[in-house]
């Protein structure tokens, strides 16, 4: 939100109340509390003038919170953040009317407080810099007139809109990343954004997954801790700063410090402080198959794709019911149509046992008015109700924007989630072993309208939604016996990642569609999502062989991978009767990129393991590996698959990829960047390349005196990655190399450790052989 016009001219109907003196400061061992105001000349400026109330405090090392509070008359009914919160020792000195120094870990905050001074500035010890600070004018309350509810014939007590508005001043060459999956601009910087829940598909600017925070190209992160609207400024209003406004009376942020591990650093706190990633079961990284959204489909369409996929000697994991696999307009009473369905427990079980499948069903968390839960529902108190509703009546909101007359689930009342989570587990008992929780944008937000079942504020509720939904569903799941449950969620917020898999909504079936949306899943990778997917081929449209193939190569080496489309079906030979022969050109690609991430699970594994303790997305922004690498700061259409394998799809029709080989820190040794597919191909560090390749390649390369763990034998997803298991080494390596093997059986933990010798001698398991790149 833009309050000013210029530097010098502020928009009609605003008025800010620039904060610039610290009048009182107190403390504890642990915490400062300061009252700010405008500025002071005189007595008489302590009259009818506002303050903001800073609080400071380190809810974990390294982060340093600071609450700003207008006016704190009101009860805080929430919603409120999942925060892991465990305050570490803070060191305090304060200067009376000079200076209070507040320092966690590798982070200090300098508050300038003599008379009218008044200034924050963030710095890192280690390495030591400065991050950001608030300088002259960066804090304020701002009233505006702009208002339905603003009359000038209330005189003295015409209310006004109150925003809190703080600025974090940007250094040169500094750029800004991250605030959820976002499929514009990677870089954010002149950008206008709000954090706001929206289904707008990946060809705008709305976002499914809204994430209020942001790291920074310097090392530090910025989270702030509300789930209401959050409109930020990125060099957009303020070409020095970013600007970021909340509509409300109070606003806590944060400033989490990267330290010696930089981004890593950021990510690891930014995670152990919201909830680190979660991890996927093995058999979920296979292939997923779906019915595609509006296709007809029964039984027998089913298990033609299917048998299909086993002609085709094509390794399909997991098979994907879309919505129609209920009645149209019951969505969602989780009653199997039966009219193409008639035996759905025998047939999920005959799916199982002659094909080996996994089973994922669609589901949302709205409840038609002609599905026969309706009524239950209603007359349960189970879904949101109008707040409006004359003489204290119970009136459910309803609206016929997607399903006709559909109510909302009320997650808030736990009654509701146990109903709506009850059903769920009865289609588990069934054999359902995955859901794909769609939707949860849709959320209405005006508290004169809409009211929760625990007195929730309901544009707080608007993006806080999707976090209780995918909740519901995993921890639903967990407790009917999943060990470890798996999603394939589109919406989010802060704290979604700990309830995998997410994926990115309905893209075009365009090659630009295919590289926003690796924008998206970057930038998502970014705020501490592990895992990621993306419907290969893209939703809307139908993609021709060339960008299906190339999509296919991209897909197979993401997080995870579906084939899934709108209005037609993603099975490769869906082509042949336009393109004679691309059934088999298709397949084949599909087939050779199955069995590449298959031979890939020891190392995708340990990778995710990673992801779960460090908060390190397994597709990662080149930046998150090379920091120090500023070529690679805005890059966007190449990514590392975890810390070894540089991965850069093809975008172009004719077979045409530019990249960048960064400079990768590995010095020593001799070794290079080497092609997987060509392993005596090598690459210079700090160059940009150019080539064309055929179907069967792509440029995917190996880092320098790295060891990738890999198992060509492997035919399951969830199979032994020690029968077979071989260690590809692309040196030669400066020192010994610790190589960490995770069981597909318990992804979890770490099940053994190999010690790779610089003479390429394996030490700590038998049985393993070592492949040289050459």
């Amino acid at each position: 939100m833009k309050f000013t016009q210029g530097m010098w001219r502020v928009r009609e109907g605003i008025q800010h109340n620039w904060i610039g003196h610290c009048e009182s400061v107190t403390q504890t061992d642990s915490e400062v509390k300061l009252l700010l105001t405008q500025p002071q000349h005189r007595r008489g400026d302590q009259l009818n003038r506002g303050t903001l109330t800073a609080s400071i405090r380190a809810p974990l090392e390294g982060i340093t919170a600071v609450k700003l509070i207008h006016w704190d008359g009101a009860d805080d009914v929430g919603p409120h953040f999942q925060l892991n919160e465990s305050p570490s020792p803070v060191n305090i000195t304060h200067k009376p009317k000079e200076s209070l120094d507040f320092s966690t870990g590798p982070l200090s905050l300098n508050i300038n407080t003599a008379p009218n001074s008044l200034a924050f500035t963030y710095t890192s010890t280690n390495p030591a810099r400065k991050l950001t600070s608030h300088s002259f004018r960066s804090l304020a309350f701002v009233h505006s007139s702009n208002s339905p509810t603003y009359r000038t014939s209330d005189e003295l007590y015409a209310e006004k809109d109150t925003y809190i508005l703080f600025s974090l001043d940007l250094s040169v060459h500094e750029k800004l990343y991250g605030l959820g999956e976002r499929f514009g601009p990677f870089v954010k910087n002149g950008q206008s954004i709000s954090i706001w829940n929206e289904d707008g598909g990946t060809s705008s600017e709305l976002s499914y997954k809204n994430i209020p925070f942001y790291v920074s190209s310097r090392g530090y992160g910025v989270f702030i801790n509300t789930p209401h609207k959050v409109m930020l400024e990125i060099q957009s209003e303020r070409t020095t700063r970013v600007n970021i406004v909340v509509q409300a009376e109070s606003v806590e942020y944060m400033v989490i410090a990267g330290g010696e591990a930089g981004l890593k650093g950021v990510l690891d706190r930014y995670t152990a402080l919201t909830g680190r990633p979660g991890l996927p079961p093995a058999w979920s990284y296979g292939l997923w198959l779906t019915t595609s959204f509006t296709t007809t489909y029964d039984e027998g369409t089913v298990t033609k794709f299917v048998e299909g996929f086993k002609e085709r000697d094509i390794k399909l994991g997991t098979f994907h019911f879309d919505c129609f696999w209920m009645k149209g307009f019951h969505w969602c009473d989780f009653e199997w149509d039966e009219d193409n369905f008639p035996d759905p427990a025998g047939y999920i079980r005959r799916l199982k046992e002659k094909f080996g499948l996994r089973i994922c069903v669609w589901i949302n968390p709205y409840i038609g008015q002609a599905s026969r839960l309706f009524k239950e529902g209603k007359e349960r108190g189970y879904f949101v109700l109008r707040a409006d509703a004359p003489n204290g009546r119970k009136v459910v909101w309803q609206w016929d924007n997607w399903q006709a007359g559909m109510a909302l689930v009320d997650f808030t009342n736990p009654d509701a989630r146990s109903w709506y989570v009850g059903k769920l587990q009865g289609l588990m008992d069934l054999g359902v072993d995955a859901y794909k929780t769609d939707f949860g944008e849709r959320i209405p937000f005006d508290s004169k309208k809409v009211k929760w079942f625990d007195g929730s504020e309901p544009e707080g509720m608007h993006n806080y939604y999707a976090l209780m939904y995918n909740q519901a569903v995993f921890e639903g799941m967990q407790s009917h016996g999943s060990e470890r449950p798996c999603l394939f969620a589109r919406s989010a917020t802060t704290g979604g990642q700990k309830y995998p898999v997410h994926w990115g909504g309905d893209c075009e079936s365009t090659f630009e569609a295919m590289a926003e949306s690796l924008r998206g899943g970057l930038s998502l990778g970014l705020c501490g999502f592990g895992s990621w997917a993306h419907d290969i081929g893209g939703f809307e449209g139908l993609p021709d062989p060339v960008l299906y193939k190339r999509w296919v190569q991209f897909g197979l080496l993401s997080s995870h991978s579906r084939l899934h489309g709108s209005s037609s079906y993603r099975v490769p030979w869906m082509f042949e009767e336009k393109y004679p022969g691309e059934d088999e050109k298709c397949s084949k690609v599909l087939r050779e990129s199955v069995d590449l991430k298959l031979s890939l699970m020891p190392y995708l594994l340990r990778v995710a393991f990673e992801a779960a303790q460090k908060g390190l997305p397994v597709m990662r922004a080149m930046l998150l590996e090379f920091p120090d690498d500023e070529n690679v700061w805005t890059v966007d259409t190449q990514y590392m698959l975890g810390d070894a394998l540089l991965v850069a799809p093809v975008f172009d029709r004719d077979g045409w990829v530019r990249f960048y080989v960064p400079r990768s820190g590995k010095g020593g040794g001799g070794a290079v960047w080497r092609s997987w597919f060509d392993g005596a191909k090598t690459y210079e560090e700090g160059r940009w390349y150019e080539e064309k390749h055929d179907m069967d390649t792509l440029p995917l390369l190996v880092r320098p005196g790295v060891v990738v763990p890999i198992n060509k034998k492997l035919k399951e997803f969830d199979g032994d990655v020690r029968d077979g298991l071989e260690l590809l080494v692309n040196g030669p390596l400066p020192e010994s190399v610790e190589v960490q093997l995770v069981e597909s059986a318990e992804v979890g933990s770490i099940a053994a450790s190999v010690e790779v010798g610089v003479d390429l001698k394996v030490r700590g398991v038998d049985d393993v052989s070592v492949q040289k790149l050459e």
